[in-house]
């Protein structure tokens, strides 16, 4: 089948093919009703286990306290009989490598029992302790190829699970990965580092407000955007099936300027996945909250209400797999690459950050009367504090390949990383530095409409440019990409949190706080000292203008435009130093981050720039070929009959043509200069400014031609049917 015959064939399949049905009845059987019922909750254990046992592990939990290794037995057998009556006949080690992705090694329950027949066996170090390959995955050079060993080991801070497959379930144990050096190859272990490193430095905030005691938790939750696509176009798209993007192809005659999509009633087809989604994700404890269209066409977005950092951080992985498992189902395609398609709206992972615990309640709820509240506004200046000294870091842990293709264009925030304050606060921060009188302000909104109540109104707006904006009681970080962990942004979040929060302790126990009046005094005193050190970093206004480029670098903030400026932050001192003073990287574990992200960084654009030159060369060039000769055939036929027709479109296609071989030749010359960069940032720099800016010439090349090719020869879906056919 040609090329435009498939292209073809997918749109009339997609548009008479039946409606897509779950098989559900979501009436006899709501949502709402197998809520945690693929979960061995706290719930669950109590149920199960013997009471000692809980209790310990309970302890564990919820308060931090160090695990009772003598309780694994108990806990193994009463984990294995509640998944044997679920049907579950494995149990996998579930564990989140440095790739990003999630990884897990599959045993088998049963064993023979000498007598011709098996029996179930789950140990307690069976629980605790599994053993993958420590050297097939990303480690940045901690361990050698010939030296394997790795070990993944329970947490027990996040649930156990069971994963149904139509043929059957698995017991799934989040688990950390290390290797046999001891050395973390995984994005959960610097998580939970960093939750206790943070924990730490805020009991010692927190003593002086009579809130400290209980486990002090990072919380998170992150908003999913992504796009939906027909399965028929994607398989008949290359790009999309090797790289999650779209190498070549011009934005659709309608985008998303009409602002019809944003909010707007959700397609069919796309609500019965969602429901599903929403479904799968409710059994596996995951509390998915809002779902809506986005603003470009075939994007959307879905939402959790927030937990503690480590578990939101495996349910973003969860549901991410979820995602794509159910959008397949449904015979479509589930793109979180932060930008499938150039000229419209990329995807973004936003994470909504807050701290608390049962004592404290959120630390950066500001309450009814922030101007009154000393220990919000000691922990949202820290968070200020944080943000100034450590926006490179910031910038760092969300660089990526994909997400430069989202970061500082209109649609996302700069790569500048500044913090939204509002007005209120804004107001209240400078009357304090000031020596002026705070006051908070409530106000109402009304519509001059009888029927419609009068509203509580928020102190500020929300600004969806900044980077780090505070939305009420917590900070959003608007920077994360779409298909990111989000475990790095946590651990860089704790981290420099623990930093700021240490700092701020350690004012407060060399001022004299023995009065309530004395304790106000010592908090002031820290407000104004970090005002006045980073308040620069403080930002209300439109991040996306260029005045606010401009702006930025007089205020000495850094602006980190790629992932190959970026990614380099790691290698600095001051990081080694502060990962290392809270315990939670070490140098030979930071500096093999900083080997994986950039050679990820490499490897994500050679995978493109190949497919550049595969694409252009097999798929383009012999389209337009063929139009260039059926052009150059038809006028020749009107010339021989005495009807001399304009020349243009064939002289431009076949100068596109030309260029099109130009750049294939310099891509491929430059891709053969790779091998002579040497260490890995000449590498990086290489690629920013040599590869993908020729990338970048030919897709102009080839968008140019799609738009004079006839329709019955381009071969590629376009954007136009894959963002509206659904």
């Amino acid at each position: 089948m040609s090329g435009n015959a498939a292209r073809l064939n997918a749109i009339s399949s997609i548009t008479t093919a039946p409606a897509y049905e779950s098989g559900i009845d979501f009436i006899a059987n709501p949502t709402s009703s197998v809520w945690g019922e693929n979960v061995f909750s706290l719930n669950e254990m109590a149920q199960r286990l013997p009471k000692a046992t809980f209790k310990s592990l309970k302890k564990t939990i919820t308060s931090g306290d160090a695990l009772d290794i003598s309780t694994a037995d108990a806990v193994a057998e009463a984990m294995k009989a509640w998944a044997l009556a679920k049907g579950a006949t494995h149990y996998a080690h579930v564990f989140y490598p440095l790739t990003g992705l999630t990884a897990e090694k599959h045993d088998s329950f049963f064993d023979p029992d000498g007598d011709g027949g098996t029996i179930a066996t789950f140990s307690g170090t069976a629980l605790i302790q599994g053993e993958p390959d420590g050297s097939s995955f990303p480690n940045g050079g901690i361990r050698q190829t010939f030296e394997a060993r790795g070990y993944t080991i329970w947490d027990v801070t996040s649930p156990a699970y069971i994963i149904e497959n139509p043929n059957g379930t698995t017991l799934c144990i989040p688990t950390a990965f290390v290797s046999w050096t001891g050395e973390a190859l995984d994005k959960k272990t610097p998580v939970l580092r960093s939750m206790q490193a943070l924990n730490d430095q805020t009991q010692r905030v927190l003593k002086f407000f009579g809130t400290d005691g209980p486990f002090v938790s990072a919380t998170a939750g992150a908003e999913q955007e992504y796009f939906l696509i027909d399965n028929h176009f994607y398989y008949n798209r290359p790009d999309l099936l090797a790289c999650g993007r779209t190498l070549f192809g011009s934005p659709p005659p309608k985008g998303q300027e009409f602002d019809d999509h944003y909010f707007g009633a959700i397609p069919e087809r796309v609500q019965s996945f969602m429901f599903e989604v929403e479904r799968e994700c409710f059994k596996l404890g995951i509390p998915t909250k809002t779902r809506h269209n986005e603003v470009a066409p075939g994007q959307f977005e879905i939402a959790p209400v927030y937990e503690y950092a480590n578990v939101a951080t495996d349910h973003q992985q969860m549901l991410m797999t979820t995602l794509k498992k159910v959008a397949a189902k449904y015979g479509m395609a589930c793109l979180m690459h932060e930008k499938p398609f150039a000229g419209v709206n990329g995807s973004g992972k936003h994470v909504n950050f807050s701290m608390g615990s049962s004592a404290a309640g959120n630390l950066f709820d500001p309450g009814d009367t922030p101007a009154e509240n000393a220990q919000f506004l000691v922990f949202c200046t820290a968070m200020i504090s944080a943000v100034y000294k450590h926006a490179k870091l910031l910038r760092s842990v969300v660089a990526s390949a994909s997400n430069d293709h989202r970061l500082g264009a209109n649609e996302a925030p700069p790569a500048i990383l500044s913090i939204f304050l509002g007005d209120e606060l804004n107001e209240i921060m400078e009357a304090i530095v000031n020596g002026d009188t705070v006051t908070s302000k409530k106000s109402t909104l009304s519509l001059g409409v009888d029927v419609i109540p009068t509203i509580p109104k928020h102190s500020g707006d929300r600004n969806r440019t900044s980077p780090m904006a505070f939305t009420g009681n917590r900070f959003e970080f608007r920077a994360v990409g779409s298909n990111q962990s989000i475990a790095g942004p946590m651990v860089a979040m704790n981290t420099i949190m623990a930093e700021a929060l240490d700092e701020a302790a350690s004012h407060l126990e060399a001022s004299d706080t023995s009065t309530p009046e004395k304790l106000g005094g010592a908090v002031e005193g820290y407000i104004k000292k970090v005002w006045g050190e980073c308040s620069s970093v403080v930002f209300n206004g439109d991040g996306y203008s260029d005045d606010w480029h401009e702006e930025a670098a007089r205020r000495g903030l850094p602006n980190l435009k790629t992932t190959a400026d970026a990614v380099g932050v790691l290698l600095e001192p001051k990081y080694t130093e502060l990962f290392g003073k809270y315990g939670v990287l070490s140098e030979r574990e930071l500096h093999s981050r900083y080997e994986v992200y950039a050679e990820q960084y490499i490897a994500s654009v050679n995978v493109e720039s190949n497919l550049v030159v595969e694409m252009a060369k097999t798929i383009v060039f012999p389209a337009a070929v063929r139009y260039q000769g059926e052009l150059a055939s038809s006028l020749a036929s009107l010339k021989a009959i005495g009807i001399e027709a304009d020349h243009t479109t064939i002289s431009e296609i076949t100068d596109l043509i030309k260029k099109l071989q130009g750049g294939i030749a310099t891509l491929e010359a430059l891709k053969s200069a790779e091998h002579d960069q040497g260490e890995v940032a000449a590498h990086c720099l290489f690629i920013k400014d040599k590869i993908l800016p020729q990338m970048l010439d030919i897709r102009g090349v080839v968008d140019a031609l799609e738009g004079l090719i006839a329709d019955d020869l381009w071969p590629l879906p376009t954007f136009q049917e894959m963002l509206y056919i659904k």
